[in-house]
């Protein structure tokens, strides 16, 4: 595990991330309240992408496991972490790398597509399909149960979920309520009909959070989708043909 020292959005951090493999650089962000071990190292991404000849790089986001962690919603707002994206690849002195996000990292590398599409060779947004333009999830709740000093107090089920999933993974809860008020962002679908270079959407069969990934790769004549066959939100990540799917996506040229 290393750290990179960078400045992203006006403030000095710290990013632990993890590297494996040698070849086309593929950058790995993972989703909210989760960490590069949790999404990538321990379902194998890693392993797998290095195998395919790939140099796979994974960080922990601003206020996620051993990166720096902040207080302030303001903190977590897209364009932040975005920063702090790109900051890495230049910490790394990658000029253009894949990019792959699960939930919450779909939408960071959307932005980037965005906001810097010449450091993008090919992307895959994962977890996250037309939720990215119409959200359907209200994570008030979520918020609430992460600030609960009881979470037995917690009655919401998707608040279950998530404060189970932060004190499991021993996780700062006020830096985690911070992020989810901070980084709610919607695209519009001329958000995504403009970007500009070739993506896969992978959301599972069984995902209640994500949305279609076919209705919102045919927002992009550059898009594919890719349908995770039996896997919720949070068992889709590492499912072998996910990852599978995607290192075939990432080799096309």
């Amino acid at each position: 595990m290393k750290t990179a020292h960078i400045q992203s959005c006006g403030k000095l951090l710290d990013l632990s991330y993890v590297e494996e493999g040698s070849g086309d650089p593929v950058l790995l962000i993972h989703g909210f309240a989760s960490t590069k071990e949790v999404n990538w190292v321990q379902p194998g991404w890693l392993k797998a992408l290095s195998a395919a000849g790939f140099y796979a790089i994974a960080h922990d986001n601003r206020g996620h496991g051993h990166s720096t962690k902040f207080h302030d919603p303001a903190d977590y707002a897209l364009e932040c972490m975005v920063g702090d994206a790109v900051a890495l690849l230049d910490h790394l002195a990658i000029e253009k790398a894949n990019l792959v996000g699960y939930s919450m990292g779909a939408r960071i590398c959307a932005a980037i597509a965005l906001a810097a599409p010449e450091r993008v060779r090919r992307m895959v947004l994962s977890g996250n399909g037309w939720n990215m333009v119409e959200p359907t999830m209200d994570w008030s709740p979520v918020r609430d149960a992460l600030l609960a000093d009881d979470p037995a107090t917690v009655t919401d089920p998707q608040g279950i979920v998530f404060r189970a999933f932060a004190d499991r993974t021993r996780s700062d809860r006020k830096a985690l309520a911070a992020c989810v008020t901070g980084v709610r962002f919607a695209f519009s679908q001329e958000n995504i009909a403009s970007i500009r270079v070739p993506f896969l959407v992978a959301v599972g069969s069984k995902d209640d959070v994500g949305g279609s990934p076919q209705r919102l790769a045919a927002l992009n004549p550059l898009a594919n989708s890719f349908v995770i066959e039996g896997r919720d939100h949070m068992k889709a990540v590492g499912d072998s043909t996910h990852i599978a799917a995607v290192i075939e996506f990432l080799k096309k040229r």
